[in-house]
C-alpha cells in the first residue's frame, strides 16, 4: 500500500507538469458547466450536454492519460528505476489506475452537479464503471507502446471511435450500428435512460465483452512486453 500511494503522489505531481494530461482531466466537465448553464435551446431535453459530454469524457481522457504516463516512463526509463527501487510491476499499475480512476471521478462529481440530485448517484456509478474499461484500454496502449509518439498513434484512433461515434450515431443510423459494439455507446443509451432498466440485455454483454477484451489483451501485452 505504501508503494501505492507513493505512485499516486508521483502522478499527481507529474499531472501538474504534464499539461496535455491535465487539460484531458479538466476539459469536459468544464465544457459541461458551460454548455449547460449558457446554451438553451427549445425542447432541450434534461442534462443534453451533461450526458453527450459524459461518454465523450469516458472514452478520452482515462484512455490518453493511461496510455500517455505509461509510455512516457517506458521512454525515460522512469519504471526501469522504480523497478530497481522494488517497486512490483502491479503496486505501479494499481498505482496509476486508482489515480487516473479518482481525478476522472471527481471531473465526473463536477459534472454531476448539473443533473438531478436524485440521477446523480446511478451518474457517478455508470462513470466509474466506463471509467475502469476506459483505464484498462489505455493500460494496454501504453504497455504496447515503445515511446509516447507510438502511444499518441495507437491511442488516437481508438479515441475518436470510443469518443465521437456515440455522437455522430444520433444524426446518422449506420453509425450507430457500428457503435453499438463499443461500450461507450451502450454507456451513452444508459445515460439516456438515466435508470438501471436502461441495461438491455444485449448491453451489458457489450460491455462485459469489451472489459474482457481489455483484460486479455492487458494480459497478453503485459506478458510479452512488461513494463520495462
Amino acid at each position: 500500500m505504501r508503494n501505492i500511494i507513493v505512485i499516486i503522489k508521483k502522478q499527481l505531481r507529474d499531472t501538474v507538469k504534464n499539461k496535455t494530461i491535465l487539460i484531458q482531466f479538466i476539459l469536459f466537465p468544464i465544457m459541461t458547466l458551460i454548455m449547460e448553464n449558457i446554451v438553451k435551446i427549445d425542447d432541450m431535453p434534461d442534462g443534453f450536454f451533461v450526458k453527450m459530454f459524459a461518454v465523450m469524457y469516458i472514452g478520452m481522457a482515462p484512455l490518453t492519460a493511461a496510455a500517455a504516463v505509461i509510455s512516457e516512463e517506458k521512454e525515460k526509463n522512469t519504471l526501469r528505476v522504480l523497478m530497481m527501487a522494488d517497486m512490483k510491476p502491479w503496486q505501479y499499475l494499481i498505482g496509476v489506475g486508482v489515480y487516473i480512476w479518482t481525478i476522472c471521478m471527481l471531473g465526473a462529481a463536477l459534472m454531476s452537479s448539473c443533473i438531478k440530485a436524485s440521477d446523480r448517484p446511478f451518474f457517478m456509478a455508470v462513470m466509474g464503471m466506463g471509467f475502469i474499461i476506459s483505464t484498462a484500454a489505455g493500460s494496454c496502449i501504453g504497455i504496447l507502446s515503445k515511446n509516447q509518439m507510438m502511444a499518441t498513434s495507437l491511442n488516437l484512433p481508438c479515441m475518436m471511435v470510443l469518443s465521437f461515434a456515440p455522437m455522430l450515431s444520433m444524426f446518422n443510423e449506420s453509425i450507430k450500428k457500428f457503435s453499438a459494439v463499443f461500450y461507450t455507446q451502450q454507456l451513452k443509451l444508459v445515460f439516456d435512460g438515466m435508470s438501471f432498466k436502461s441495461f438491455s440485455g444485449s448491453g451489458i454483454t457489450v460491455l462485459f465483452a469489451n472489459a474482457a477484451i481489455c483484460a486479455i489483451i492487458f494480459v497478453v501485452a503485459y506478458r510479452k512486453r512488461g513494463l520495462e
